[in-house]
């Protein structure tokens, strides 16, 4: 893949997260005692943020809240024949969040169970500062019929 956008430029990371408002769950990244960790997570994009839902139980949302994280996505599972595959990632700062109601109903329904343990759901934001975008062949026209 080639790099589209350069993560030093501003709009880097709007076009980022107008990719990530295409799919429905990706990875966070951050680290755990100096060690690398990655969790996934439920996002809806609000307000240029990308709020993230994930399960209580498992407790990867403390390794995430008052830290930088990294959050990406991609279509590499779901792309059509002939579709440009794409991937995008934000890096900022990471903070609990309480959702309105409207923004609990974008998420749509929960799982029954995670790992086994009843789901309950623990919500974060992250608000991107730097942000980076892969796209094969045709990039920006052939996603959003112009360039952005």
């Amino acid at each position: 893949m080639s790099s589209a956008t350069s993560s030093a430029t501003p709009c880097a990371e709007q076009f980022a997260v107008r990719l990530l408002a295409r799919t429905d769950h990706g990875r966070v990244a951050t680290s755990v005692r100096a060690l690398p960790f990655l969790a996934f997570a439920r996002h809806i994009v609000a307000d240029g943020r990308v709020l993230l839902r994930m399960p209580r139980s498992v407790g990867h949302h403390r390794a995430c809240a008052g830290s930088v994280v990294a959050y990406g996505s991609d279509n590499l599972g779901c792309a059509r024949p002939g579709e440009d595959l794409w991937s995008a990632q934000v890096v900022g700062e990471c903070a609990a969040y309480e959702p309105s109601a409207a923004e609990i109903d974008r998420f749509g329904a929960a799982p029954r169970l995670v790992d086994g343990e009843p789901y309950e759901p623990v919500y974060l934001s992250v608000r991107p500062r730097f942000g980076t975008v892969h796209l094969t062949d045709s990039g920006r026209e052939s996603l959003f019929g112009h360039r952005t």
